[in-house]
């Protein structure tokens, strides 16, 4: 599999990195004291008509209502509700942030997703993965070296066009920094140079400025939201996030583009 097929797929393309990873300055060192380890597995999980109900809570109700739903067990996510539209809802824990954030641990993580059918197909067996590999135990060098070795051997798919994911939860749980929470969506595309969106992040092309108005104006007022789209801006990042979790800054990993028009 080539590095550019691999860097499509975002193992990190939950709203965690997009909040965990630009966490404020000086946090690392506090929450690194706070989490260093894992917690015992009873402070991840849920009730699970609870998490069924706040995974669903993460899309319209004209999507989620109809939407499988995977819920945390001990050994891994499990489907609680089979769904008829093919979508699926799910609550992330905090292991779906990138290796070395001091978060990674943090047992009141609770990131509310819908992903669409593609998404599903293509970005869910990465979380899922992952899942089970950290809940049987294994390091984190273990895990990357797992990941890696799945995707080259092709038990992990490359990414579907077409991905979209919706967080609008409001009662998401994504960091223990500023409101906890950042409802948004997020759309992921395998170009390695973003001239698809335009290349500078203050240079976005009219089209998509006017995409991220109307997803904003067409949404229920109950669930609005500051629309986010996350740009993979480098062809070999999840190469490199799998084989040097360190090396790979929030910077260079994922670029934010936030709708700011009322």
């Amino acid at each position: 599999m080539t590095k550019r097929k691999v860097g499509a797929i975002a193992i990190q393309i939950f709203a965690l990195l997009a909040v965990l990873g630009t966490a404020p300055q000086g946090m690392a060192q506090d929450d690194a004291t706070l989490y260093p380890k894992m917690a015992p597995i009873e402070q991840y999980l849920m009730d699970r008509d609870a998490e069924i109900a706040l995974a669903r809570s993460a899309a319209p109700d004209a999507i989620s209502h109809d939407a499988s739903v995977l819920v945390l067990t001990r050994h891994g996510y499990e489907t609680a509700v089979e769904g008829k539209n093919g979508w699926a809802c799910w609550v992330g824990r905090s292991w779906m942030a990138m290796f070395d954030h001091p978060e990674f641990w943090n047992a009141k993580v609770r990131a509310a997703e819908c992903v669409n059918p593609p998404a599903v197909r293509s970005v869910l067996p990465y979380a899922c993965k992952r899942t089970e590999l950290i809940l049987a135990g294994h390091s984190k060098p273990e895990v990357i070296a797992a990941i890696k070795a799945a995707i080259e051997r092709k038990e992990l798919p490359s990414l579907e066009p077409g991905t979209i994911s919706y967080m609008m939860s409001r009662s998401s749980y994504l960091s223990d920094y500023g409101g906890h929470n950042a409802p948004h969506l997020m759309f992921y595309r395998a170009d390695s140079d973003g001239t698809a969106w335009g290349r500078q992040p203050d240079e976005l092309p009219t089209y998509v400025r006017q995409l991220l108005v109307h997803l904003r104006r067409s949404l229920s007022a109950a669930q609005s939201l500051s629309a986010t789209v996350c740009l993979s801006d480098r062809s070999s990042q999840m190469v490199r996030r799998h084989a040097r979790p360190t090396d790979v800054t929030p910077a260079e990993s994922k670029l934010q583009v936030r709708n700011t028009e009322t």
